[in-house]
């Protein structure tokens, strides 16, 4: 069975930075794209960044380009998404989903993980 994890959140302070991990199993990892979205009270459902495993690309949404960055490590099955320059709109719970391919909106890929709570305090 397909399974992502997603931890690392937590409370930070505006300017403040957090590394999220997704650990992924039950898939050819190297073969998968995988990717964040987040889910804020009252607010739509955001496609965050992906990566494809199998070419390297890469996607950011506009409101994170230049602070976050999504990185793969094939031999420990886990995305990795470092997030700099926090703001209190980062605010929300974090996803990360996978599917054999890229797919935008990124909460559109097939198989979804239980979420890791990001909190930025102004």
């Amino acid at each position: 069975d397909v399974q992502l994890q997603a931890f690392g959140g937590g409370l930070v302070q505006a300017g403040g930075s957090l590394r999220l991990s997704c650990a992924a199993s039950g898939f050819t990892f190297d073969r998968y794209a995988i990717g964040w979205f987040r889910q804020a009270p009252g607010k739509a459902r955001e496609g965050v960044s992906c990566i494809s495993n199998s070419d390297g690309s890469t996607y950011y949404a506009d409101s994170v380009k230049g602070r976050f960055t999504i990185s793969s490590d094939n031999a420990k099955n886990t995305v990795y998404l470092q997030m700099n320059s926090l703001k209190p709109e980062d605010t929300g719970v974090y996803y990360c989903a996978a599917d054999r391919s890229v797919q935008l909106p990124i909460y559109a890929m097939r198989y979804w993980g239980k979420g890791t709570q990001v909190t930025v305090s102004s």
